[in-house]
């Protein structure tokens, strides 16, 4: 990895319905609606990788993790939830973390804001 992954990975959140970014815990975090995160970067906060946590539907943590561990990991404080954790310092598929986002969003969005999802 050579560039650094954080604007793609911005656009990629703020690409999405009436979603706002700002810093919580030193980190920059994305928001639906600005009150409820769906995606937080790691920037070696936690430990010595670059990565970013996401709502993940149910099991997919698991799975994802199971499969491909030099990839994804279980995140600290709300890995018990289900977030996934995504390395950053790996090589990117951006397609796939893009669609990892969106899954993300829809995990936390009103539904009012996933329809307009369905229709773009």
């Amino acid at each position: 990895m050579t560039a650094d992954p954080l604007p793609q990975l911005r656009k990629l959140c703020l690409a999405l319905p009436e979603t706002t970014e700002r810093l919580s815990h030193g980190e920059p975090t994305w928001f639906v609606r600005d009150r409820k995160t769906f995606v937080t970067y790691a920037n070696h906060h936690h430990d010595d990788r670059l990565g970013f946590w996401c709502a993940a539907p149910p099991g997919v943590q698991e799975e994802m993790v199971a499969e491909e561990p030099a990839r994804f990991f279980r995140p600290p404080y709300v890995g018990h939830r289900g977030w996934l954790g995504v390395y950053l310092d790996v090589d990117l598929d951006w397609v796939e973390l893009g669609e990892i986002v969106e899954e993300a969003y829809r995990m936390v969005a009103p539904k009012t804001l996933v329809a307009q999802l369905d229709v773009l």
